[in-house]
């Protein structure tokens, strides 16, 4: 759901209209988008990019990256990016519940990171109380139903796809915005700045495409959900009960929506998986960079 404005940007063809051909490639893992970045396979991660992994990348690789946009939820606005999804007999409540159990959440660090922080949070130790669990998206609500294990903390769609089908519950709505920050961002659009270097006319089209392609994924979102089974594994029967998320633009971007990306980059130092405080200010596209 986070990458929904690219969606738009491919089915409107906004890229063609702004003169740019864009290839786009999909990988199962988080991790592998920044991969890609880091070693120059791609230019740039769509909306939905790991927003923790992009961090930690630019710890280990200085100067490679520029975030102009966030993807998430929030309570406040009614937004849901995330939750903890349980069978709809469990009686698993909160992450204190969780004590001797297990929890599945998306493969790589980002995830397991906020998890393991927010078992750590519930007073579990995450360690010694709970197993953590890999699963890929698609695996998820099968994993519950089968007792595989216990709870997974999902990205939308998972939990307004399961519900409504009756195969789970959630148990908590936005745990990570309730948690970390609200709104919470878990995603990103980055661009390298190799690419900003060597191509930055077309850099600042990219990033006017997918502005306009924000503004209408928030705009007209009861219309955009249809193009949904078309990119991503939303049934048609499905695209009405998907929660719409929270996205911002290059130039919606504000103080709160910076503070709310530092409270999660804090979480990884907190957790020892950034070495060193990361100040994101530093890390985010500037309008001088881009001409805007």
């Amino acid at each position: 759901m986070q990458t929904t404005a690219f969606y738009v940007a491919l089915d409107r063809k906004l890229f063609d209209k702004a003169g740019i051909d864009v290839e786009a490639a999909r990988f199962e893992a988080p991790n592998q988008i920044i991969d890609s970045l880091v070693s120059g396979r791609a230019d740039l991660g769509a909306p939905g990019a790991a927003a923790g992994i992009t961090a930690l990348a630019q710890a280990k690789f200085p100067g490679t990256f520029k975030v102009f946009g966030l993807q998430g939820g929030s309570i406040k606005l009614n937004r849901i990016n995330d939750g903890l999804i349980v069978d709809r007999a469990s009686t698993i409540k909160t992450f204190a519940d969780l004590r001797g159990k297990s929890l599945g959440h998306l493969p790589g660090i980002q995830w397991r990171t906020i998890s393991r922080h927010m078992v750590r949070l519930a007073g579990l130790d995450p360690d010694k109380d709970i197993r953590l669990v890999e699963l890929a998206v698609g695996l998820q609500v099968a994993a519950l139903i089968a007792g595989t294990v216990d709870a997974t903390l999902s990205l939308e769609p998972v939990g307004s796809i399961a519900v409504a089908l009756g195969q789970a519950k959630r148990a908590i709505t936005n745990p990570c915005a309730a948690a970390i920050a609200d709104p919470f961002y878990s995603g990103v659009s980055v661009l390298t700045t190799k690419f900003l270097g060597e191509r930055p006319e077309i850099a600042a089209k990219v990033v006017e495409v997918l502005d306009e392609a924000t503004r209408i994924a928030n705009a007209e979102f009861d219309t955009v959900r249809q193009i949904l089974p078309k990119y991503t594994a939303v049934k048609v029967d499905q695209t009405g009960v998907v929660a719409q998320p929270y996205l911002r633009g290059f130039s919606d971007l504000d103080a709160t929506d910076i503070a709310s990306y530092q409270a999660l980059v804090d979480l990884f130092y907190s957790e020892h998986v950034l070495s060193a405080p990361m100040k994101v200010e530093d890390l985010m596209l500037k309008k001088t960079e881009v001409g805007l």
